[in-house]
């Protein structure tokens, strides 16, 4: 496979990104379905979602970076691979894992994703895949620590 096409398909998150409504909704969907079979089949703890963001985000921002210069623009809608890191790194902010946290994570990160409160929006403006991934890995960020404090008051 060569170099575009990989980074096509990762940026893409395999595919999730040309879902025809919402692509980044459905690529954060993506990534909560994965969380679950990791942490049910698995055995995955919160505290493993923040390592497997940070093992995905220098590949992320590669691909997300090459696909949006091949197609000459700047953050690309069909580019999900942020949100899908971004999910992740909300998820390990969760005290435990059932449906309520995996649904406070989800709606909490697309909230702030699409907010953008600061900053958020700032650091879309970082150059190629660092900010087309950056603001999203922030936005995970705010949701986490949410979710976080959210565990503490045993709301989910």
């Amino acid at each position: 496979m060569s170099r575009p096409r990989l980074g096509a398909l990762l940026a893409t998150w395999f595919g999730c990104g040309y879902a025809p409504a919402a692509p980044g909704t459905a690529g954060s969907a993506a990534a909560v379905a994965i969380a679950v079979l990791l942490a049910h089949y698995a055995g995955w703890r919160p505290w493993q979602f923040a390592l497997l963001c940070a093992v995905g985000a220098a590949p992320g921002m590669w691909a997300a970076g090459e696909t949006a210069r091949q197609r000459g623009l700047k953050d690309p809608g069909f580019v999900v691979v942020d949100e899908v890191l971004g999910q992740w790194l909300a998820l390990a902010g969760a005290q435990t894992l059932n449906w309520k946290s995996y649904l406070g994570a989800f709606l909490l990160f697309r909230l702030f994703d699409i907010w953008k409160p600061a900053p958020v929006r700032r650091l879309e403006s970082l150059p190629g895949g660092v900010g087309i991934v950056a603001d999203d890995l922030m936005a995970g960020l705010y949701a986490a620590l949410v979710l976080s404090v959210a565990g503490c008051f045993n709301l989910y």
